[in-house]
C-alpha cells in the first residue's frame, strides 16, 4: 500500500540540505515522535508499515508510507530505494527465534543499502554494559550484533544506545508506572539496584535527528539524561512525583526469570518486552566513560531534561491537538496498554493468572 504524499512542507532550515527519509518502526513509540521532526525539518519522509497493522498517526496524511515485511528482501529492497537516509527503529522482543529475526532482517537491510547506495543510516539500540560479551542479556546481544551488521555496510551508521526512555507510552517507562500503581508493597531483589541512567524521550529525539547530519565516521553515542540512580530509586522517584506511598522490601536471591514472569503477569506491557528489561538490570546501565555523548548531537544550548521533570511532563493530562501537543505525554497512537493500562484490581490479575482463576 502506498499513500500519496501531502505538499506540505514546514520552511527549508537554513544551510541544511533535505534529503528523503525511510523511518522504519514509524508508528511505535519513538517512531512516532521522530517522524513531526524530520517534517518540520523539510525532509522528504517515508514510513513502513505492515501488511496487518491498522495505525494512523496524526501526520499520516504528510508522508509516504509503503507495507514492508522486514524478513522480505524484495520489500525491503523497493521500499529503501531512492532514500537519502535510513532510521532503523526495527527489533524484535519475543520468541525463541528474535535474535535470527534480528539478524536477518538486518542483513537484508544492509543488502539494499549497497543496493541502492544510501549514504546514512541512524540505529536506536540499547545501552551495552561494561561487562564481557558472554555475560550480556539475550536481547542487548542482539542489539549489538544488528549493530555490527549495519555498521559494515558502506553507509555511514550512527547508532544510539539508550537505557529507558521517560514518556508517556515508552515501554520502559509504562513498566515503571505499572508497577508503581498496582504494586503497594515492591519486593525489590538485591540484583535490581543496577544504576539506570534515563534519558527523556524529547532528548532521544533530537539526538536522533542530529545523528542524520553529524560528520561520520561510523560509531556509536550513548545518549542518557544528566543524571543516574539505582533502579528501585527511580521507582521511589516515580512514586514520589505521582503522590504514592510505595514501601520497598529488598529480598535477596530471586531468580531473574521468575520476577520478569510475575511483573508481566501484573501490567498490561508486553510480556517479552517485560522479561528483556527485568534481564538488563543485572548490569549498571549507564553511559560509558570517556567516548561521545548525546551532547555532540544536540543543538547547541539544548538542556536535557532531569528525571523529575520528565516524569511530570509524562504523567499531564494532553489539552492540545496532537500536532502541538507535548510528546512526552501521550497521542492517540500510543498502544492500549500505554497510559496506565487496563483498569483491573490487582486481586483480579492475580486471579487471571491462576489455574481455574476465571
Amino acid at each position: 500500500m502506498r499513500r500519496a504524499r501531502t505538499s506540505w512542507h514546514d520552511p527549508e532550515p537554513r544551510g541544511r540540505r533535505t534529503m528523503k527519509i525511510l523511518v522504519t518502526g514509524a508508528t511505535g513509540y519513538v517512531g512516532g515522535r521522530l517522524v513531526p521532526e524530520l517534517l518540520k525539518a523539510g525532509h522528504d519522509v517515508r514510513t513502513t508499515k505492515t501488511a496487518d497493522e491498522d495505525v494512523y498517526p496524526w501526520w499520516s496524511d504528510q508522508v509516504e508510507t509503503v507495507e514492508m515485511d522486514v524478513l522480505d528482501q524484495s520489500d525491503v529492497e523497493n521500499a529503501i530505494v531512492g532514500v537519502d537516509a535510513i532510521y532503523y527503529l526495527i527489533h524484535g522482543m519475543g520468541g525463541d527465534d528474535f535474535a535470527d529475526n534480528d539478524r536477518k532482517a538486518a542483513e537484508l537491510v544492509r543488502g539494499a543499502i549497497e543496493l541502492h547506495g544510501v549514504q546514512r543510516v541512524v540505529y536506536l539500540s540499547g545501552i551495552v554494559p561494561d561487562v564481557p560479551e558472554s555475560e550480556l542479556s539475550e536481547h542487548i546481544t542482539s542489539r549489538l550484533e544488528v549493530e555490527r551488521i549495519l555498521t559494515a555496510s558502506s553507509a555511514t551508521v550512527i547508532t544510539l544506545r539508550a537505557a529507558v526512555l521517560l514518556g508517556s507510552a515508552s515501554t520502559s517507562f509504562e513498566i515503571i508506572r505499572q508497577v508503581s500503581e498496582r504494586m503497594p508493597l515492591q519486593t525489590v531483589p538485591d540484583w535490581m539496584n543496577s544504576d539506570v541512567q534515563p534519558i527523556a524521550v524529547v532528548d532521544a529525539i533530537q539526538a536522533l535527528v542530529g545523528a542524520l547530519t553529524i560528520d561520520g565516521p561510523s560509531r556509536h553515542f550513548d545518549v542518557g539524561g544528566p543524571e543516574s540512580m539505582p533502579y528501585a530509586d527511580l521507582l521511589d522517584l516515580y512514586a514520589d512525583v505521582a503522590d504514592l506511598k510505595r514501601p520497598q522490601v529488598n529480598v535477596p536471591l530471586l531468580p531473574t526469570g521468575l520476577v520478569g514472569s510475575l511483573v508481566a503477569t501484573l501490567i498490561d506491557v508486553p510480556k517479552p518486552t517485560v522479561e528483556a528489561l527485568v534481564e538488563s538490570l543485572h548490569h549498571d546501565m549507564v553511559c560509558g566513560d570517556g567516548g561521545p555523548g548525546v551532547r555532540e548531537l544536540l543543538p547547541d544550548g539544548h538542556r536535557l531534561i532531569p528525571m523529575r521533570e520528565a516524569i511530570q511532563r509524562s504523567l499531564a493530562e494532553r489539552t492540545a491537538e496532537p500536532k502541538d501537543a507535548d510528546p512526552m505525554g501521550p497521542l492517540p497512537h500510543d498502544p492500549p496498554w500505554a497510559q496506565g493500562g487496563e483498569d483491573k484490581s490487582l486481586l483480579d490479575r492475580v486471579k487471571d493468572v491462576l489455574p481455574g482463576g476465571h
